[in-house]
This record gives C-alpha cells, sequence and structure tokens, in this order.
C-alpha cells in the first residue's frame, strides 16, 4: 500500500500491519503481531524522517510465506542509505534507535535499491515457526 510521507501516513502503516496480521492468524496480543508491527513502525517512521521527498509518498508491502513474514518500505530518497552497522545509542541521544530495535527484533533485515526508479526499500523478516 502507499501512504503518504508524513507521521500520520506511518500511523496509519503501522495500524494496517496489525490488523492485517490479525487477520493472518497472528492475534493483536500475540507476540509476532507485537513484535511485526514495532519492526514496520520503525521502518515507516525512517522512511518518513530520513526517506521522505516533497510530494513524494513510501510503500509498504508485507508478505507471509508458511513459517516468516516479510515487510518491505520503500522511499524514494537514493541518498540516504541505512547503515550496514548498527551501534548503541548513549541514553541522552534524540534519534538512532530504531534501526537498533529493528537489529534486535527481525532475524534478518537489509536495504536494496529500486530496480526502476529512484529510492530504496529496506526490509525486515521475521521467523515464525
Amino acid at each position: 500500500m502507499r501512504f503518504t510521507s508524513t507521521p500520520r501516513g506511518a500511523r496509519l502503516a503501522r495500524r494496517l500491519v496489525s490488523h492485517r496480521l490479525d487477520q493472518w492468524g497472528y492475534g493483536y496480543d500475540s507476540a509476532v503481531n507485537e513484535t511485526m508491527t514495532l519492526i514496520a513502525a520503525e521502518l515507516a517512521a525512517n522512511a518518513v524522517q530520513h526517506g521522505h521527498v516533497p510530494g513524494r509518498d513510501f510503500n509498504l508491502r508485507l508478505t507471509a510465506a508458511p513459517d516468516a513474514l516479510r515487510v518491505e518500505v520503500t522511499d524514494t530518497r537514493t541518498e540516504r542509505v541505512p547503515p550496514w552497522s548498527v551501534h548503541e545509542v548513549s541514553g541522552d541521544a534524540e534519534s538512532g534507535r530504531g534501526l537498533l530495535l529493528v537489529t534486535w527484533l527481525a532475524t534478518r533485515w537489509g536495504a536494496t535499491a529500486r530496480p526502476a526508479a529512484p529510492g530504496k526499500t529496506v526490509w525486515a523478516e521475521l521467523i515464525t515457526g
């Protein structure tokens, strides 16, 4: 789905992920739903904060395999790619914890360039079985 690159868009993306996971059998209060929703929220927030290009939206895609879930968030900002190494953040830092949370919660994550357009896709997977 496509969302506006605003805090409201990120909030709606998070709610959609939680709702869809509930429809797929991962109840709202299940560990899988809570974990995947948090991962999606962090990736969507990063797309809004760091991947925003005026007038451009971000896309979120959620897919399920028999024993894994994958979320992909695509924005149109090419020059801002996530660091490949995420380090601890000092206690008084105002930002920098999003990808650290994704690193802790996801089974694996990464980023790829969009093949036919400017931008990138940041993805994360969670093994469920």
